[in-house]
Order: structure tokens, then C-alpha cells, then sequence
């Protein structure tokens, strides 16, 4: 097993208490995360629940380099009406981790992600960062 199917994503926005796996598929009542009302922890608990989808794109970008690489994505999106995702983007300030492919690859996850509808039926922007680090 090399260093590379060890690495880990670590959401530095989420904060919990429970495993990694824990809890992420359904809401602590045992319902979908969609299922969940329009708030801050619902946002951080659904991105969470993707967070293999985030490693994967993290290590397949990490397969080419010589050394591991760490650092630092801030994301931005806008959450429409119907709790899908436009506009997703890497932003550039505060970004250190200056990948393409890596880019591309979270865009595309975070594109594909639902969330709970917003009540008010507004488009909700949202910034988040994602901390990439190998765990060995």
C-alpha cells in the first residue's frame, strides 16, 4: 500500500465529534440529508458527506507528483432555489494548492451536490474551505 491510497481529506469547516463516516448519509433522525432544513450545518454536513469524492480527486492529482503536496482550497458556490449547485468554482484568494486538474475535479463534485431548499426560495451563495492534506 503506498502513501497515496492513505491520504485523507480534512474539511477544516466541519466540526464534529463522530468518525469520518459517521452519520453522513442520514440525518441524526434518520432521514436524507436533503431531508435536513436550509442551515449552515446542513451545508457543512453534505459537503462532508462527499468528502471521498473530494479525496479522490485529491490523490488522482497527487498520483503525478514527485512529492506530497498540501494546502489549502477555497471553494465557491450558489445554492438555486431547488437546492442544486451553480456557479461552482475554486477561488483564487487564499487558494495554495494552484492545480488545474485538481480544480476541475472538486468543481465537478461540488457541481453534482443537493441541498435542502432554501426556505425563502433565494439563491444562496456559499464560500467554504477545504483543507487537503495526506495522512499517513
Amino acid at each position: 500500500m503506498n502513501a497515496l491510497t492513505s491520504c485523507a481529506v480534512l474539511l477544516s469547516a466541519l466540526v464534529t465529534s463522530a468518525s469520518p463516516d459517521a452519520g453522513f448519509q442520514q440525518s441524526p433522525d434518520g432521514g436524507e440529508l436533503a431531508d435536513l432544513p436550509f442551515t449552515a450545518y446542513s451545508i457543512k454536513k453534505i459537503v462532508a458527506a462527499h468528502h471521498q469524492d473530494i479525496q479522490n480527486c485529491y490523490e488522482e492529482t497527487l498520483a503525478g507528483k514527485a512529492k506530497v503536496v498540501e494546502g489549502r482550497l477555497n471553494v465557491a458556490f450558489t445554492i438555486q432555489p431547488d437546492g442544486t449547485v451553480k456557479d461552482a468554482k475554486v477561488v483564487k484568494k487564499g487558494t495554495t494548492l494552484q492545480d488545474a486538474k485538481l480544480h476541475e475535479c472538486v468543481v465537478s463534485v461540488l457541481s453534482g451536490l443537493t441541498f435542502p431548499k432554501p426556505p425563502d426560495h433565494r439563491d444562496h451563495p456559499v464560500e467554504y474551505p477545504l483543507n487537503l492534506k495526506a495522512v499517513h
